[in-house]
């Protein structure tokens, strides 16, 4: 695009340059990538948004034709969102809730072990099916922050996982041992929350 103002073809020339020097040196960069192996991917931190971008990587993957298995350790049998409408999806999604719900509701430490037991031999079905891309443990981090799994069993089975295979792990205070072993870690950080201003979770935005 051309203009008769000098100093806006001035600016625009400089841009280009500028555009053609990055373009060069992201080509360099991309170079020396790889297609690489199947991620371990963790978000956690104290801030919203961990589950639901996982989510959207779910929504990504359906949409490139991959198979994937949700496994849910916490939340309980009331309706979600992301539930509603991933099981409408059943030829692509297999999704399990098997949490009893939040440690408060439960008061039964042996009921939450027994739950997040049967909810990671599920996990290491799922992680082990050739028929599934990607694996998303939804609030693992909070069953391995609560001790009802042993975190070096958990590391040594996603560390022996196929190579091909994509997991996702939410929720927050993520162990050190898990994220040693990760491909990538993003931390939400907590800026501020509606329900310190008095709202309760809403539906379709919370759950």
């Amino acid at each position: 695009m051309t203009t008769d103002d000098p100093d806006i073809e001035a600016q625009n020339r400089e841009h280009a340059e500028a555009m053609k020097a990055l373009k060069a040196e992201r080509d360099a960069m991309m170079a020396t990538k790889t297609q690489g192996h199947g991620l371990l991917m963790v978000h956690t931190g104290e801030g919203k948004g961990k589950s639901t971008a996982a989510f959207g990587m779910v929504a990504r993957a359906l949409g490139w034709g991959m198979k994937v298995g949700i496994v849910q350790f916490i939340k309980g049998k009331w309706k979600t969102g992301e539930r509603l409408f991933f099981q409408r999806f059943p030829d692509q999604v297999r999704f399990e809730v098997m949490g009893e719900g939040f440690t408060w509701d439960t008061q039964d430490r042996a009921r939450d072990v027994a739950a997040a037991e049967a909810a990671w031999a599920t996990s290491v079905e799922m992680m082990n099916d050739p028929a599934l891309d990607l694996v998303l443990l939804d609030e693992l981090n909070i069953a391995l922050r609560y001790d009802y799994l042993d975190v070096n069993a958990v590391v040594a089975a996603l560390a022996a996982r196929p190579r091909a295979k994509h997991v996702c792990i939410t929720g927050r205070n993520a162990k050190p041992e898990l994220l040693a072993i990760a491909d990538l870690v993003t931390e939400m950080t907590l800026v501020r929350h509606p329900f310190d201003q008095g709202f309760k979770a809403q539906r379709g935005v919370d759950f």
